[in-house]
């Protein structure tokens, strides 16, 4: 969805794979699925009851998620976010209710973890980070410090007549945020129609909640870093109850340049590519929008700073480091009465 996309979800789904035993016709899923943001979604409900039309219901979610796409896409020359991002310097611009949310959110997170900031789009690009999210040129330090004068949520006011930048050439980006708020928007779809049991994912992350028949609960996994190339293996079983999840993680994206090597994750406090031992970053939170966030912001913390945010905040999250001893993981308190004890 977003020009730039500096996050990799490596969430595993095994929704599908767990037995749901023998369902009765009233407990028959209704399975859509389909693409949206720059990659797929699928959904799965058991309306119970509930009559569920799936044709109209794949309707009402495609709607929902254009519109979201529509506002937030930077790939739309006339999307809600360029038109922002083209606003001279110091004009308020009148936004919609999805685009404010976003831009609140987004900001509340920059400001709390430091590390997340939607408007670092330039410094990314300063990197020569292209269409594959390859560097392509290390840029002087005195050119990232004029970077970092001129990117950051401090540079934005959001007021109720709409947004403004102090910076005319300031941008934004919800990558981070975006596709989450789209999950938000569908099972806020599908809770209105009454329906409590659903799983709602999208490139990824998820929203879920209630059971499968029989109250058999939803289950995920997350995915093992260190599995051989081309292969995808199963770390840990989550049972998520009613909660959103997002994992991000920079295992699987990383480049040498120069001698040295690389990742996609740039942390705007030094203007530079992360380098650390926190590979994987897995968030439970009721809302997708929140969650993916927070997986990305986490993850450019490296994992004493996550850890240490994540107790102040009690915020349910798990850490996969990777050690000269293999790996090592960390659940947060927060996170351990979701743990399968299978």
């Amino acid at each position: 969805m977003q020009k730039l996309g500096y996050f990799f979800s490596v969430i595993f789904l095994v929704l599908f794979l767990s037995a749901c035993g023998e369902q009765k016709a009233e407990q028959s899923p209704v399975e859509i699925n389909g693409r949206t943001m720059g990659t797929t979604y699928n959904i799965k409900v058991f309306p119970g009851p509930v009559s569920l039309d799936a044709e109209r219901f794949k309707s009402e979610v495609d709607e929902a998620l254009i519109a979201v796409n529509e506002s937030m896409s930077t790939y739309i020359p006339d999307s809600e976010i360029n038109q922002f991002n083209r606003l001279a310097a110091n004009t308020v611009m009148p936004i919609s209710e999805d685009f404010r949310k976003v831009t609140a959110e987004s900001i509340r997170l920059g400001q709390s973890t430091k590390t997340l900031d939607v408007t670092m789009g330039p410094l990314i690009d300063l990197w020569g980070f292209g269409p594959d999210k390859r560097p392509t040129k290390r840029p002087s330090q005195s050119e990232i410090e004029a970077m970092q004068d001129n990117i950051g949520v401090d540079k934005l006011t959001l007021t109720s007549k709409g947004l403004s930048k102090s910076l005319s050439h300031l941008e934004l980006s919800f990558s981070a945020t975006a596709k989450g708020y789209g999950i938000d928007k569908v099972a806020e779809l599908i809770e209105r129609k009454g329906i409590e049991n659903y799983m709602v994912e999208i490139g990824g992350e998820l929203r879920i909640s209630g059971s499968k028949p029989g109250a058999t609960p939803w289950r995920i996994a997350i995915e093992k870093p260190d599995a051989p190339v081309g292969q995808r293996q199963i770390h840990r079983i989550i049972e998520p109850g009613k909660n959103s999840v997002a994992t991000s993680g920079d295992y699987r994206i990383f480049y040498e340049m120069d001698g040295e090597v690389f990742t996609h994750l740039i942390d705007p406090a030094t203007g530079k590519p992360v380098k650390h031992d926190l590979v994987s970053v897995t968030v439970l939170h009721p809302s997708a929008m929140t969650a993916d966030g927070l997986a990305t912001a986490l993850t450019v913390m490296g994992t004493e700073r996550a850890k240490a945010y994540a107790e102040q905040h009690k915020l349910a999250v798990y850490l996969i480091s990777k050690t000269q001893d293999g790996l090592k993981t960390y659940s947060s308190s927060a996170f351990a009465p979701y743990l399968n004890k299978d």
